[in-house]
């Protein structure tokens, strides 16, 4: 029987110079992950995740990693560790009911040789591209609400929306701020969120990429819409701390950032309104 010390000693071997597996490790390390069926604990999972990557978990990557079990999603402390840190590990309740969602992608995918449709699934969060795609939507946030903006995220892609958003936020200087008003300059739409947090935080970023996307507003007609703001909680938006320029249109409820059907279909009537008016 294998005890709790004999894990840790393990792991423990797993980081000595003579017993790592070399490798092993750099096959996790460049290599997305998926990790079924597992009994991780919270820190022997958070161990395992940063073993595997050699690197910290809040670093950019392009890889990602998945955990699908029968408990990780009801570990508060390490829902809310990942959620914070490993923004590009994703967690879904249950090993049996992945793998037979899996099997029956597979299924319909080798019989009718086309892919299934993320949008047939469960919503689930990806990651935002490294790099904002043309014409996407940029979405604004304190780093406290990510949770939401990420139930946001998956809602608008299962819609076929593409968005974008910065969730590493690990770069500075003034290079970091040219690509974030690069970002707003080009986007389609820009969507603030705003909440009890963005309330509380009266010097923040987001308040720069507000202050950016309103500089935007400012070349356009009076009728363009451009801002699009979102409210996750009960902040009364009358009274909240925002820009006058987001007072003066029309805020959306999303509660805990659950995408609507009316505002999924409003927004993806403005993105088609828009690439026809492109459209020579």
């Amino acid at each position: 029987m294998i005890s709790d010390e004999d894990t840790l000693e393990f792991v423990c071997a797993l980081q000595s110079e003579h017993l790592t597996p070399e490798k092993l490790f750099h096959e996790l390390e460049h290599n997305h992950l998926l990790i079924i069926g597992s009994n991780f604990s919270n820190w022997l999972a958070r161990l395992f995740l940063r073993m595997a990557k050699r690197r910290r978990l809040s670093d950019p990557r392009d890889v990602g990693e998945v955990l699908a079990d029968d408990h990780s999603d009801s570990d508060d402390r390490l829902m809310a560790f990942l959620q914070q840190v490993s923004v590009r590990t994703r967690v879904y309740s249950g090993a049996e009911q992945f793998v037979n969602e899996l099997h029956r992608r597979w299924s319909a995918r080798r019989k009718s040789g086309e892919l299934i449709p993320m949008a047939a699934s469960p919503q689930r969060f990806l990651p935002p591209e490294r790099e904002m795609p043309d014409h996407a939507v940029f979405i604004s946030y304190a780093r406290e609400d990510l949770g939401a903006v990420q139930k946001l995220k998956a809602g608008l892609d299962a819609a076929g929306i593409r968005t974008w958003f910065d969730v590493e936020r690990l770069e500075s200087g003034d290079d970091y701020d040219r690509k974030i008003q690069r970002n707003i300059a080009r986007c389609s739409y820009f969507i603030p969120v705003v909440s009890a947090t963005t309330e509380r935080r009266l010097e923040a970023y987001f308040r720069r990429e507000w202050s950016y996307a309103i500089d935007r507003a400012r070349n356009m007609t009076e009728s363009a819409i451009f801002i699009l703001p979102v409210c996750i909680d009960d902040t009364a938006t009358s009274q909240a701390q925002v820009p006058d320029k987001f007072r003066a249109v029309h805020f959306t409820h999303l509660e805990g950032g659950d995408a609507s059907p009316e505002f999924v279909g409003r927004l993806r009537e403005l993105l088609n309104a828009a690439a026809k008016e492109k459209t020579p």
